[in-house]
């Protein structure tokens, strides 16, 4: 995760003049590499786990999942499934689950705290979301 304390105002919220220093400090990264493809969800997760983790792919952040964080998020689903199935929930179980969902940026919180901001862009109509996020990556990585 990254720095302790209050979650940072998004950048458009900052008021006033930022130094040299802060604009250094969020990061473009550039991944000349393809997507990575998400596993399929396991029918025997619980219901609330296979729909975490199928947000996962129509989530922002999974442009830059690799494998091993699909392989993360498939262990997560696992354990989400036998804290929810378990005859007494486990809340500290549950706390290190969010702790793993926070590193895998799945909460805003989580992304604001790597200065990682998502913005949606309208879509054309017809063409799918995820068509669109693909092509807008696959420009950008030709334009660098």
């Amino acid at each position: 995760m990254g720095a302790r304390g209050p979650v940072p105002k998004r950048s458009s919220e900052r008021m006033g003049h930022r130094t040299k220093a802060e604009l250094a400090g969020t990061d473009v990264v550039k991944i000349p590499a393809p997507i990575v493809d998400q596993p399929p969800a396991d029918p025997a997760w619980n219901t609330l786990a296979r729909e975490w983790y199928e947000a996962l792919a129509a989530s922002g952040q999974a442009i830059f999942f690799e494998p091993s964080d699909w392989a993360a998020a498939r262990y997560l689903a696992v354990v989400m499934t036998k804290n929810i199935e378990a005859q007494r929930f486990n809340q500290q179980l549950f706390g290190a689950v969010w702790a793993a969902m926070n590193d895998l940026m799945t909460t805003e919180g989580s992304r604001r705290r790597l200065r990682l901001e998502l913005e949606r862009k309208a879509v054309q109509q017809g063409a799918t979301q995820a068509a669109s996020i693909i092509a807008d990556y696959r420009r950008d990585i030709a334009a660098a």
